[in-house]
């Protein structure tokens, strides 16, 4: 490692996803005294939607909103403050991405030294991966024969390469959300790829601002202890050579940053919290702590590291015929049942249809009553809400059939339940249904490419990789909690604890943070893996494990076959988990009278 004590980088997340709000750069550049800026564009979906764009325009397939909004309203100040920019925004399409953000360059009549990441898009591999019978990681199915995109996530080495290179931007396509923190870090501190314990802290600091202002109070469990949501503040990572560094946010913005707030997006979209597999290092968050340092400032520190799998995970997605979905308002007594019979009308008149002009059925259907507390299943408390909106969500192979269940929505405003209206639109359109599937490529046949002011070059990175396994301990065993004078009483999970869930593809993971150490046994012992599974079996079909996170006082739950294929795949109006956490911290559970009592005086 470089000499670099006492030395610190600071790096603003301006963006968690394409879509994310307009006011994160010009906040973090006009007053977060950054040396980065980064930004994360991608998800599955967005992939499918680039790769679309471009089929139409060769010159599209990146994240626009990068050029035309962030950059476009900031640049001279970046290029002023000598702030460095990383971001996915290339999409499947870097080089175009490139061009646009050169010709603003241009037009503004700034001096950038631009750099290009690619390798990422192995599409020209799948023919043979097809032939060697590639099958998907988790249903086993074979590859599809029409992939609209396929991209392996890349790490943080060729960004850090670029930086070295003198680039004052590295645009990439897909790469894991966190390498452009983690690749700034390994240029600015001399992080080798051996640095294990440094890569996975490194890591862990893009996690936690990977999605913007998650990690300022966005989405907090005690959102009503979080400040001016219009003004929130985007987060910053002030990092030190040795791996620790502090979260805090612009001064003078909302939001609000706590242990329990930066805890929540610790466990965010992760699995096993031992082996958090990146392409440069397998993290484990086990023992991290988080402490308060100042008001909306916390330092955080304990990060492991192992050995990176010889492997890219890739990430493919294919359209899989049509979907699309009607919506009613229904209002008065009985709304819930009105919606519900209005919805599956719909349905057995369209089939009526159907038969007669021997079309096949639907590929999958799913009424939801929003208002009615449909995700709540035998969970629901509110059967009787007097307005609800009916949603009747379908797929089919065949655009025309979807046409034929889209002239059959508004019909129901003159035809059955007293009370159906809605705003006055039109019928609901078809649009593909995109879908996902996952495999593993070894990294030696992923060959990635660095293109800095028009040189273009091959990156090397390790290819053996060497991971293990996460460092063994002993199984988790659950005590009992401490026996107390006074009684029980049943409490909803969320007087105990904080939680946020997430999704990976159908995979839905919920993080749950003890609010007191001595919570931690009394969630230990109350919430488990089957009592979860069972809590949720109107949504889970698989399996529910648990991961002990003892640094945090906190679990992880990973949920299997929740979300009906998770993504755009999904149905249902929560097909991200997002509300996966707060239905559990509604589950009530017995609690000794005595750790909860507040203090006399």
């Amino acid at each position: 490692m470089t000499a670099t004590t006492g030395k610190t980088i600071r790096i603003g997340g301006a963006s968690g996803f394409w879509g994310d709000s307009s006011v994160g750069t010009p906040q973090l550049v006009g007053k977060g005294e950054i040396d980065y800026l980064v930004f994360d564009y991608l998800a599955e979906t967005t992939m499918a939607i680039l790769a679309a764009m471009r089929a139409k325009q060769p010159e599209l397939g990146y994240a626009t909103d990068f050029v035309d909004i962030a950059m476009r309203g900031s640049l001279r100040d970046i290029v002023a403050k000598g702030i460095k920019v990383v971001s996915n925004a290339g999409g499947i399409n870097p080089r175009g991405c490139a061009a646009a953000l050169a010709a603003l360059a241009a037009e503004l009549d700034v001096k950038l030294v631009i750099a290009v990441v690619e390798g990422d898009d192995i599409s020209p591999l799948l023919p043979e991966l097809r032939a060697a019978g590639q099958r998907d990681m988790f249903s086993g199915g074979p590859l599809p024969d029409k992939i609209l995109s396929a991209n392996a996530y890349l790490g943080a080495f060729p960004i850090a390469e670029a930086l070295r290179q003198g680039a004052d931007v590295v645009i990439t396509g897909r790469c894991v959300d966190s390498a452009t923190t983690l690749g700034p870090l390994i240029h600015e501190f001399g992080w080798t790829t051996g640095d294990y314990d440094l890569l996975a802290a490194g890591s862990l600091a893009g996690h936690i601002i990977e999605c913007g202002c998650q990690a300022t109070g966005g989405l907090h469990t005690d959102w009503d202890q979080v400040e001016d949501w219009a003004n929130i503040g985007y987060p910053i990572v002030e990092c030190r050579a040795d791996g620790r560094f502090a979260v805090s946010k612009p001064p003078g913005t909302g939001g609000l940053i706590t242990p329990a707030v930066i805890a929540e997006q610790l466990l965010y979209e992760i699995g096993d919290p031992a082996a958090y597999m990146l392409p440069d290092v397998v993290c484990d968050f086990r023992d991290v702590t988080i402490e308060r340092t100042a008001k909306d400032q916390v330092l955080v520190s304990g990060t492991r590291g192992l050995p990176p799998t010889g492997s890219y995970k890739v990430s493919a997605t294919y359209a899989d015929g049509y979907r699309t979905a009607g919506t009613m308002i229904i209002i008065g007594v009985d709304a819930v049942a009105k919606a519900r019979r209005t919805g599956e009308a719909i349905l057995e008149r369209t089939r009526s249809i159907f038969r007669a002009l021997n079309i096949a059925d639907f590929g999958a259907t799913n009424i939801e009553v929003i208002g009615g507390e449909t995700l709540y299943g035998p969970h629901a408390r509110t059967t009787q809400a007097r307005e609800v909106m009916m949603r009747v969500t379908v797929s089919h192979r065949d655009r025309k059939a979807l046409e034929i269940f889209g002239r059959e929505i508004a019909p129901a405003g003159t035809s059955w339940a007293p009370g159906t209206t809605g705003p006055a639109g039109a019928r609901p359109s078809a649009s593909p249904l995109i879908k996902q599937v996952a495999f593993t490529l070894p990294k030696r046949q992923v060959a990635i490419s660095l293109t800095v002011a028009g040189k273009t070059a091959p990156v090397d990175v390790p290819l053996d990789g060497g991971y293990a396994g996460p460092v063994a301990r002993e199984p988790e065993t659950v005590a009992k909690p401490r026996a107390v004078p006074g009684g029980v009483v049943r409490l909803p999970l969320v007087r105990l604890a904080y939680a946020r869930s997430g999704d990976k593809g159908d995979i839905s993971n919920i993080g749950v943070i003890a609010r007191d150490p001595k919570f931690l046994p009394v969630i230990l012992d109350q919430v488990t893996p089957a009592r979860v599974k069972d809590y949720f079996s109107h949504l889970v079909k698989g399996q529910v494990q648990r991961f002990p996170v003892p640094g945090i006082n906190a679990v992880n739950f990973l949920l299997h076959e929740a979300l009906e294929g998770g993504g755009p795949a999904s149905m249902r109006m929560d097909p991200l988990g997002k509300g996966m956490a707060q239905m559990l911290l509604d589950m009530e559970i017995e609690v000794p009278e005595a750790i909860i009592a507040k203090p006399a005086g």
